[in-house]
């Protein structure tokens, strides 16, 4: 979901990113790779977009930046396992705007 006017391209490309950081988490000697994706996280803090992982972080009904699906049988306790998509905001004066909803997966303990 979109609120504000960002090019699709952007968003997908944030994604793409948001993928290759979590795979470059499992992999060894990456320590080069880490660096070109600081520096492209840098180019969008520029234009005042961020992303966010919101891995492990708690999860409630109330939670509006996320769309979840909760994965066993567990209702209590819930924390975000696994994140699909990345929160995309954009800061709009004094305040972030989302422009994309986190995909996670939540389960419970």
């Amino acid at each position: 979901m979109q609120f504000l006017d960002i090019p699709t391209p952007i968003i997908q490309v944030i994604n793409q990113v948001f993928d290759m950081e979590k795979k470059l988490e499992t992999m060894e000697n990456s320590t080069s790779l880490q660096r070109n994706i600081r520096r492209i996280k840098v180019s969008l803090e520029n234009m005042n977009i961020v992303y966010i992982n919101p891995w492990g972080e708690k999860w409630d009904e109330t939670r509006t930046d996320c769309e979840a699906t909760i994965s066993g049988t567990s209702t209590r306790k819930l924390r975000i396992t696994e994140v699909i998509k990345p929160i995309i905001t954009k800061k709009e004066g004094n305040m972030y705007q989302i422009i994309q909803k986190g995909v996670v997966i939540v389960e419970g303990r």
